[in-house]
Order: structure tokens, then sequence, then C-alpha cells
């Protein structure tokens, strides 16, 4: 068993790699309770403040504010994003898919003020402040995937006598779905990521962003702790439905041989 998990290119049972997960888990929570308290506060510590933070704080409100947001922000992103990188194949409009892409390196703080005078502040803000975080690395990613469609697709599809358009739809739109759905599925975590520093930012309509800065600001480490779990929870099980969903609408994409190693 050892070498099974330890050497490389192996290919392990799922109940060893549940084995491993157990174990891991193990020694990551024996590592949390040794932790001295003044660096970390202890899971019992943690467990009340959560419980505190649902029942008379408003969590689980501040919570579905922020799923909400998040939500609206994914669908503009999955909009705009995949927009620009289809569009990306007309040369007359490649440099702006291009120059979305290089606005990555920009930070939001300088939009803020901007979008504040466009929008007015509130959700609109918010949402919009996620979108271009999402939809540069959304743009970023997705031209890469439609710049590697091979050229012999193209042809063939034009042997087919498809139009120009035609073999966009075949070939660039609907050949590279699978692919689409798993750049959402990435960008949906920097935008989770992402969400409390917006929320942060923008105190108005709450979220467990400005939840999360109240508790910093008067140092109640085990409610920020506790936000800090339910955050990554989420984001988890965000994950993992996401990749659910691309499983269930896309079942041949990961449809590919394994070479065991011997």
């Amino acid at each position: 068993m050892l070498k099974e998990i330890f050497a490389p290119n192996r290919l392990p049972a799922r109940s060893t790699l549940r084995a491993v997960v157990y174990v891991q888990s193990a020694l990551a929570l024996a590592g949390w309770c040794a932790m001295p308290l003044r660096v970390l506060p202890g899971p019992l510590e943690v467990g009340r403040a959560l419980r505190g933070l649902w029942l008379e704080q408003g969590l689980g409100r501040e919570l579905l504010s922020s799923l909400s947001v998040n939500l609206e922000a994914l669908a503009w992103t999955l909009l705009l994003g995949l927009s620009l990188s289809y569009l990306s194949v007309v040369p007359a409009l490649r440099p702006l898919a291009a120059a979305v892409a290089k606005s990555r390196f920009l930070g939001l703080i300088g939009l803020t003020f901007v979008l504040t005078l466009l929008l007015g502040g509130g959700r609109p803000l918010k949402v919009a402040l996620l979108v271009f975080g999402m939809t540069v690395f959304f743009v970023t990613s997705m031209s890469d995937v439609v710049a590697a469609v091979p050229a012999a697709r193209l042809d063939h599809a034009r042997t087919l006598r498809m139009g120009e358009w035609r073999v966009v739809w075949e070939v660039v739109v609907r050949g590279t779905a699978a692919d689409a759905a798993q750049v959402l599925r990435q960008n949906a975590a920097i935008g989770w990521m992402m969400l409390p520093m917006v929320e942060g930012l923008v105190r108005s309509g709450g979220g467990v962003g400005a939840l999360l800065l109240n508790q910093n600001k008067h140092f109640h480490l085990a409610e920020v702790f506790a936000i800090q779990l339910v955050i990554l929870g989420v984001g988890i099980a965000q994950d993992a439905l996401l990749g659910r969903v691309r499983a269930l609408l896309f079942p041949y994409a990961d449809l590919v041989l394994e070479r065991r190693a011997r």
C-alpha cells in the first residue's frame, strides 16, 4: 500500500485514496488542537463562535446574500466571457479580447471610484467588481482554448460545405463547450475568493465579507476563523456542484485512456 501511494504516476484504488484523506484530515485536526491558543482559536471555541454567528448575528442571511451576488456575477461573466472569447475568431475583434485579458493586471481599488459613479454603489457595484475580476481571467483562459482549436478540425468542417459562421458554431462553440464549463468552474472559485474583499469594499447590502471585516475589526479571532471555514466549505461545495454539472452535461469530456504505471 505504501508503494502504491508514494510511488509517482500510480493510480491507487478509491478506497486507498479515501483512507489517505481520512489520515491526513485526522493529522490536520490533531495539529489544530495542538496549536497554541494565542495563534489560533481551538475547534471548540470556533464551534461556539459559529453557533453564535448563525443564531445571533445572521450568518445564514448574510451567506444567502453573498451567494445571490456571486451567482448573478457568474451569469454575467459567462455571458460576457464567452461572447468575447468566441468573437476573438474575428480579426477585427481580436484586439478587444486581448485588451480585456490584459486587464487582469489592474486592481479593483482603482476601479471602485469609476464604477461607483456609473452604478451608484450597493449591489450593482459589488456585482460589477466581481464580473470584472472574473471576466478578465475567463477571457484569458477561454481565448487560449479557442486559439488552440486544431486547424484540421476547421478544414474538416469546411469540406462538409459549411460556411465560416457555421464552422465557428460547430467547431469552436460546440467543440469547446466542455472546456468552457471547466474554465467557468475555475473562475467561479476566483469569484468566491474575491467576494469577501468586494463586500468589504462595498459594505451596503451586507454579506459574509462585511460580517468578516466587522469581526476582524474587533479582534474576534474565533468568529473570524468560523466565517473563514464557512467560506471555505461553501467554496468547496460550489466547486463540486459545478464539476458534477459539467460531468452530466459533457460526459464525454473526461473519457480518456489512462495508463497505469507498472
